[in-house]
């Protein structure tokens, strides 16, 4: 069933679509807490098993698949239920709440999203948040509407969820000030600084960092990295996009996160395995077990 539903990413003028070879396999198994598999990429698009499989092979036991409209969220919600090594998350992706609230139909998907996250595969709600890069000011409060009725959904149903934040620290922030964050709230692709990363350590939230922390020119996440507590630390893809460095413009996938891990424990100076060891506890403390 999950595979009936599926997306093709463009090349968008990248030069290399071949997938990357396997990265060495982790020693010590870790999960992949947010990536798109609807997506097929690359010049040989990789089905959902095969996906899980490869990522098995390295040392991934498990990825989170997240969600931006009502398709993608019941995509994840059977891919889930196929397959022991899939949590979902479900969401209406701030960049899409606009466009169904023009179309009279925000609180129509909210609907549908509140009843996908009642199954007991769903673990997350997301990706929710806000993005004022993609979205001009008038679409904006469509976008708080939908984020707060996310926040409602991910309490009612006492999952975690997963933050979407670009260029709306503060926004979101605030937001989740005033409202009340969840038990569990995953900044997903964290993209702030150092002292953004502070504030949220501080509010107990989880900061998940993707292929871009390798990025030469992300400096503000390797900062922001460094002072995050290591019991608040999550790994993902966001695949098939941000593949890290050396193999950037290339199809992303959960079977190339050994290479972000290695990278993030060389920047901390802490042991490859006792770094996995924790993000796989951190990741099974926010989402629950992936089997049974």
């Amino acid at each position: 069933m999950a595979e009936t539903y599926v997306q093709q990413r463009s090349g968008d003028g990248r030069k290399d679509l071949r997938y990357p070879p396997a990265p060495e396999p982790l020693a010590v198994p870790v999960y992949d807490n947010h990536a798109h598999l609807e997506i097929l990429d690359g010049d040989e698009p990789l089905s959902l098993t095969e996906q899980l499989d490869r990522a098995a092979a390295v040392g991934i036991a498990g990825v989170v698949q997240a969600s931006g409209d009502i398709e993608s969220s019941r995509w994840a919600v059977d891919a889930a239920a196929s397959d022991p090594r899939v949590l979902a998350a479900v969401a209406i992706h701030p960049n899409d709440a606009p466009v169904y609230a023009q179309a009279g139909r925000l609180d129509e998907a909210i609907s549908v999203i509140d009843e996908l996250a009642a199954h007991p595969r769903t673990r997350a709600v997301g990706e929710t948040g806000l993005d004022f890069f993609r979205t001009g000011p008038e679409g904006h409060d469509a976008q708080f509407a939908s984020f707060e009725a996310h926040i409602a959904l991910a309490k009612k149903h006492g999952v975690a969820m997963q933050i979407h934040d670009r260029d709306a620290h503060q926004a979101v922030l605030e937001t989740l000030a005033r409202v009340g964050a969840p038990d569990r709230t995953v900044f997903h692709c964290f993209s702030g600084d150092e002292a953004m990363a502070r504030t949220c350590a501080d509010a107990g939230y989880y900061l998940s960092f993707a292929g871009n922390v390798t990025f030469k020119n992300a400096q503000n996440l390797r900062d922001a990295l460094a002072v995050t507590p290591i019991d608040r630390i999550l790994v993902e893809t966001d695949a098939p996009f941000l593949t890290p460095v050396p193999l950037r413009g290339r199809p992303n996938a959960p079977y190339l996160v050994p290479i972000t891990v290695r990278f993030m424990a060389a920047e901390l100076g802490v042991d490859v395995d006792d770094f996995a060891a924790q993000i796989a506890a951190n990741t099974l403390a926010v989402y629950g077990p992936f089997a049974g």
